[in-house]
């Protein structure tokens, strides 16, 4: 059970700031989809908080627009923004592919993507779909009566399960990455179903063509769930850049995720999905991408 002694909604960021800091052990909260089932015996037992601070109204921490070509989203824009949002559908649409498969409608309504990060779970799905955006975010904090702002790369703030880079007394205010309308895309989660599904291995990928369409300009690919960080398939993504995809090539490059697998569960099964995984989604993202895989040359070198 959770139980608290204060309940706070402040106005403003520089509010939520303040009563941070002068509670001491409160805590932030915004769709509460990942604290309420922590805090239900079972999981935490019974958990008190001095205080809870809402940040879930916070202007400061909504809104989605686009300039020079970066996104930029609060940290308070929730899941079901990567489907319902015309700017993100049209702008990252691998965020949407992503979206589909997390939880149910209801949590995606209240579920944030700030909220998502700093909880930091092995299995978050958004991980892989923001690491491939190069998705950088940013954190505030008071200092000197004034708010002091720091960004920093996802591909650094997570540090371990539950573990990121943020300070007890910061909050994410926002998350700025790459508009990818040109780059096919895909997502790839295991489950027997689309929704409700703890990953056991997720992944996405991007790919873009180059002018001619026969050739991957530029491949990005991350994994999740299959260690405690996730990350990007540096590897892969340099064995498939400038070269035509083909079938063959495709296969030699999905082999290299196999040592990526450091779960100490199900470590066999998660090898094998995965390889499968990045195989099937760079055959999808290259067809989103404009190249139909049976286009694709036998052999590998053909031009």
């Amino acid at each position: 059970m959770l139980t608290f002694d204060q309940y706070l909604t402040p106005a403003t960021l520089k509010e939520a700031l303040e009563m941070l800091q002068g509670v001491p052990g409160a805590r932030i909260v915004a769709g509460a989809t990942d604290l309420l089932p922590w805090a239900r015996e079972g999981r935490a037992g019974d958990v008190h908080l001095s205080a809870l601070v809402d940040v879930s109204q916070l202007a400061e921490l909504r809104g989605v627009s686009l300039a020079n070509g970066r996104i930029r989203m609060g940290a308070g824009t929730t899941i079901a923004a990567f489907v319902n949002d015309p700017l993100l559908r049209a702008q990252a649409p691998v965020l949407a592919r992503c979206a589909v498969w997390f939880a149910d409608d209801q949590i995606r309504e209240q579920a944030t993507v700030g909220g998502n990060l700093i909880n930091a779970s092995p299995a978050g799905d958004s991980q892989p779909a923001l690491l491939v955006t190069n998705t950088h975010v940013t954190l505030a904090r008071l200092e000197n009566g004034g708010i002091l702002e720091r960004t920093v790369p996802l591909s650094e703030f997570i540090l371990g399960p539950g573990q990121t880079v943020r300070k007890p007394l910061e909050i994410m205010t926002r998350l700025e990455l790459d508009a990818v309308p040109e780059y096919g895309a895909a997502f790839e989660k295991v489950g027997h179903r689309r929704s409700m599904v703890i990953s056991t291995v997720c992944l996405a990928a991007l790919v873009r063509l180059d002018e001619a369409g026969g050739r991957i300009d530029d491949v990005r690919i991350a994994i999740g769930a299959v260690g405690p960080v996730p990350e990007r398939l540096d590897d892969v993504e340099d064995l498939l850049s400038g070269r035509v995809p083909t079938s063959a090539n495709l296969r030699e490059a999905s082999r290299l995720a196999v040592e990526r697998v450091r779960s100490r569960s199900r470590k066999d099964y998660r090898r094998e999905v995965l390889v499968n995984f990045v195989e099937r989604a760079l055959v999808a993202a290259i067809g989103t991408a404009g190249l139909a895989i049976e286009r694709m040359p036998k052999e590998a070198g053909s031009a």
